[in-house]
């Protein structure tokens, strides 16, 4: 088969690979469609020791399944795998499974022409869905658990929030798409690449600033920091108001301080998330097959052996698209 890999920082390469291996409880997928995530960039730069090259990346996707009973099932792909006994996946908690695996980290991943998965981390999907859209499934879990932690803190119901999401990255435009699917109608999203921007006022749902040019504050009832940089954990904590909420989803780099003395003496709650649960998976698979995102127009679709060109696009911010999907 080909496959995309992951060879040196800053360096991707597209070439023969050997077919997967199934062992027992597996299924061999046949991948149609394959997202880039923020992560993928991290590691693409040399920034993430778990991602060792040559390794193949990818963990958002959506296949056909080819082997056992199944055979001919299309499904997507839930990448983290967890082990089911360990002390958080017994609290229902498994995304933080203390043996946990992942696609594109500690396995294989999805930016090849197959992959295995055990039976138990493939979610069939409506044969009639559009797998482009299936294989947005776990970013935008990411963006509904945030979501959903946010509200358990919150004192102000959230359809009623003035809310600001930094970034206007994939995660910040799901998070941006499912807050107004939830009822939010006081949305500002925020980025610094001028076809991101356009791209975010296409969708209609928000108010989209500049950031560059963007005075921030303290006004949000809750601010979601979709990049994660020194910088923007700044902008959050200094535009959120006096008993509010930062989420901290984004992972561009864990440096720098930011004003922890206004966190304290405004009672602000910092949050932290990490991927999704089950049902978040299945929520949102059932939110993107319903269209109640949208017609997602913002994502853009590429052959995947013209990944190595996107993976640079995506650097050099070339690219209105939040997110490229890439076609085996």
């Amino acid at each position: 088969m080909k496959a995309l890999f992951y060879t040196n920082p800053n360096e991707m390469a597209y070439r023969a690979a050997p077919d997967p291996t199934v062992t027992d409880g597996e299924l061999l997928v046949q991948i149609t469609a394959a997202g880039i995530c923020g992560s993928d960039m991290h590691a693409f730069h040399g920034h993430d020791a778990r991602r060792v090259p040559p390794m193949v990346l990818g963990h958002e996707a959506a296949g056909v399944i080819l082997n056992g009973e199944q055979a001919g099932q299309p499904v997507a792909l839930n990448p983290l795998i967890t082990c089911g006994t360990c002390f958080y996946c017994k609290l229902d908690r498994s995304n933080l499974c203390s043996n946990r695996t992942m696609l594109g980290m500690s396995r294989q991943g999805a930016m090849a022409e197959q992959v295995t998965i055990p039976a138990a981390f493939a979610l069939p999907m409506a044969a009639e869905m559009n797998p482009v859209h299936a294989s947005l499934m776990e970013p935008t879990a990411c963006a509904w658990h945030a979501i959903d932690l946010v509200e358990r803190v919150v004192f102000h119901p959230l359809a009623e929030s003035k809310v600001l999401v930094i970034g206007a990255g994939a995660i910040g435009m799901l998070t941006a798409l499912l807050l107004h699917h939830r009822g939010c109608r006081d949305i500002h999203l925020s980025d610094t690449n001028p076809l991101r921007l356009q791209s975010a006022e296409d969708i209609n749902i928000a108010h989209v600033h500049d950031a560059r040019k963007m005075t921030v504050t303290a006004e949000y009832d809750v601010v979601f920091d979709a990049v994660g940089s020194t910088i923007t954990r700044q902008v959050a904590v200094d535009g959120v108001r006096t008993g509010g909420v930062v989420m901290h989803i984004g992972l561009q780099n864990g440096d720098g301080d930011f004003n922890a003395r206004k966190i304290t003496l405004d009672e602000i709650a910092f949050l932290g998330t990490y991927t999704y649960t089950p049902l978040n998976l299945q929520q949102s698979l059932d939110a993107l097959n319903a269209g109640s995102l949208g017609d997602l127009a913002w994502v853009e679709q590429r052959p995947l052996a013209d990944g190595a060109q996107a993976f640079t696009d995506l650097d050099n911010g070339n690219t209105a698209a939040a997110k490229i999907v890439l076609i085996p």
